[in-house]
């Protein structure tokens, strides 16, 4: 999470979404950064709302604003199951060496999680307890360019990013029906990205 008290904008960082290149390219900018431990670098919306909103926010300046990346949400779960087969995780209950990607969807879609599939959801971290979107801004990780334009516009320049902290290639093909049960039981997850992907710019 970053924080531009000027600009009045707030950066909440879903994981796997790009968060270390974008951090490291406004770091510099920002009034605040919140690196670790890693529940505060990547609080959710509800959290910021709940324990940071009111340190920001002054009653002779607008409130601050919120801004998160996306991504497809079988894309998104791909990233994590490649991250999790990383060497340095070998032997460690958070691995998914030698796990299939069917195999880890079906874990992470049961009702008791092993630890290697205890993700959360992208749509639990931009959304309150009814569902509704709290972000401001939401933009679609598979396209940068909208989310440049909009930091160029509030912070007044464009920033450059590299790619870093990348996960290690991997087969993520999912089975037709771990599709459809991922999309029937993560829903708003599907329906958040469509959305945002469909405006090419925020939900």
């Amino acid at each position: 999470m970053m924080i531009f008290f000027k600009e009045r904008l707030a950066y909440l960082a879903v994981p796997k979404t790009g968060t270390t290149a974008i951090e490291r390219a406004l770091h510099r900018r920002a009034s605040a950064v919140f690196r670790d431990p890693p529940g505060i670098k990547h609080t959710n919306a509800r959290g910021y709302e709940r324990k940071f909103r009111l340190l920001f926010d002054r009653s002779n300046l607008a409130p601050v604003e919120t801004v998160a990346i996306m991504r497809e949400p079988v894309s998104w779960l791909g990233s994590w199951y490649r991250y999790r087969q990383r060497a340095a995780l070998s032997g460690h209950k958070n691995s998914t060496e030698g796990i299939s990607f069917d195999r880890f969807v079906e874990a992470y879609l049961s009702e008791t999680q092993p630890d290697f599939a205890k993700l959360g959801s992208q749509a639990r971290f931009l959304t309150d307890d009814k569902g509704t979107v709290l972000a401001s801004y939401v933009f679609p990780y598979e396209d940068f360019t909208p989310f440049l334009g909009f930091l160029k516009t509030r912070l007044g320049e464009e920033p450059k990013l590299d790619r870093v902290n990348a996960s290690p290639e991997g087969n993520v093909t999912l089975s037709p029906s771990l599709l459809a049960e991922l999309k029937q039981k993560h829903f708003q997850d599907f329906e958040i990205h469509a959305q945002i992907s469909a405006s090419e710019r925020t939900v």
